[in-house]
């Protein structure tokens, strides 16, 4: 990783097991067998860097109803039920009718099979994780509940069940950070996208975030109160992590002057007080200013900035989206990177189409050292200065469009590609070759059909499930394009 977080990815996770409180009084030693795979299940969950709130035994209705309370007042982002053993539906009905948490069935038996010869009853016991799992869905959906997400499998050696458990991690602290985020809004959409406009309302029903309104005068302020020794400090990181290339063939896109690198390291500075006097987790913004005034100066050279900042954890978004903001935050805490974009021009002959955006970007998941140029000009924008230009890594990439319907509700398109070795254009923006299936066109037209907006954010591996699962838990619709 090339710039570390500021903030570590955390969750607070809750889990407790359920049993059948007959069963004590016939088994001998049979709770105390179970529990100690629960602690299992615990380290487990541990070992994904989160913190664990562990409510024990729930055994029967009456505990059910005591633990709710406790469960419920956990300010918890998720929960595992441990299904240890057999339980009554009375045992989950109230805990998932009351906690808001999203609750994911655990159901992990310690025995990959059970030695048949040497099979009894107590044995059964210890591997009933399976059996009460569709009580408790069924009980769910007639309480008008979605049915819970599970995971199934063996509680130790089961690589696709601790991945499993694993992405739930990531979930949760997706979900941890988006609950009480201030996400900035500074200036105005670029007039004049529709697609763009969002309302703040809507941020914080399904999102439980906050948009804070800021001024960009705020941020010429601190501009103004850099020192000479920041500039120099700022502009050293920008070094050891940029390459200057020469020119290419875009006339527009020239070596990256020292007068540019220096007014990106003195906004750069400005942005890091900017965020930290309004405590932002994110920013989308577009903002003009006067022509040939201070202010555009400042305002249209944030692009190296919000490019460290985005990498440190912090989107940065540009042109007022704050739909992809919220995206990009949330592929960011899946650690899977999360930049800006949108479709540019499609090749036909080796059927790709590329994928990237001027402004600012994730260059924690370039390929390679990331290069800024300077642009004469930023087409379509007023002013000019250095711009960030790399592709995504090789391999597996994953895309999440955020979405607004008709009836001003939120949606997820998502989808799944490979990003493949090969040329991009030097023109100090980013570009991928994004190969998508079944082929380029009919991609396109699916995605299309599902009203995004331009913008979506981009990063690496296939992660297609791990967002449908956020958007489940948010209550938010989503579609993956090839499915």
């Amino acid at each position: 990783m090339l710039i570390p977080r500021r903030k570590p990815r955390t969750a607070r996770i809750g889990i407790f097991a359920v049993g059948h409180d007959t069963y004590w009084a016939q088994f001998d030693g049979l709770l105390d067998e179970l529990m100690g795979y629960h602690a299992k299940f615990k380290a487990k969950v541990e070992a994904n860097g989160v913190e664990v709130v562990d409510f024990g035994m729930i055994d029967d209705a009456k505990s059910a109803y005591t633990k709710v309370r406790q469960i419920k007042a956990a300010d918890l982002d998720l929960v595992f039920c441990d299904m240890v053993t057999y339980a009554t539906s009375s045992t989950w009905a109230i805990i998932h009718k009351e906690v808001d948490a999203p609750i994911v069935l655990a159901a992990l038996q310690p025995l990959k099979a059970m030695d048949y010869k040497k099979a009894c009853t107590y044995m059964q016991l210890c591997n009933d994780n399976i059996c009460s799992v569709p009580e408790f869905t069924g009980v769910s959906v007639r309480m008008g509940k979605r049915a819970p997400e599970m995971i199934l499998g063996v509680l130790e050696g089961d690589a696709e069940a601790d991945a499993d458990l694993a992405e739930w991690c990531d979930v949760a602290k997706v979900l941890h950070d988006l609950r009480g985020a201030r996400i900035g809004a500074m200036g105005h959409v670029l007039e004049n996208m529709y697609d763009m406009q969002a309302d703040h309302t809507m941020f914080s029903a399904h999102f439980g975030l906050h948009v804070v309104q800021t001024e960009a005068d705020d941020l010429l302020r601190h501009y103004r109160g850099v020192s000479e020794s920041q500039i120099k400090a700022k502009r050293k990181e920008i070094d050891r992590l940029f390459d200057y290339p020469d020119p290419g063939s875009d006339p527009i896109a020239t070596k990256a002057t020292d007068k540019d690198l220096n007014m990106a390291a003195q906004v750069a500075v400005a942005l890091d007080k900017f965020i930290e006097e309004h405590e932002l987790d994110g920013l989308a913004y577009y903002y003009e200013a006067s022509p040939d005034s201070e202010l555009r100066k400042v305002v249209t050279n944030l692009i190296v900035g919000n490019s460290l900042l985005t990498a440190a954890g912090f989107p940065m978004c540009g042109e007022f989206d704050l739909k992809t903001c919220v995206g990009m935050m949330i592929m960011d805490r899946l650690d899977i990177g999360g930049s800006f974009a949108e479709f540019h021009p499609i090749d036909f002959n080796e059927g790709f189409v590329l994928v990237g955006h001027d402004g600012p970007h994730h260059i924690n998941v370039a390929d390679g050292k990331p290069v800024l140029r300077s642009l004469l000009k930023y087409h379509g924008k007023p002013g000019s200065g250095a711009s960030v230009e790399f592709k995504l890594k090789e391999g597996p990439i994953s895309m999440l469009g955020v979405t607004s319907t008709y009836e001003g509700k939120f949606k997820f398109v998502i989808a799944e590609g490979e990003s493949v070795h090969g040329p991009i254009p030097p023109t100090g923006n980013t570009n991928t070759r994004g190969f998508f299936k079944p082929d380029i066109r009919t991609f396109l037209r699916r995605w299309m059909a599902e009203g995004p907006t331009h913008h979506y954010a981009l990063g690496i591996g296939h992660r297609a499930r791990a967002l449908v699962r956020v958007a489940n838990c948010l209550g938010i619709e989503s579609v993956v394009i090839g499915e």
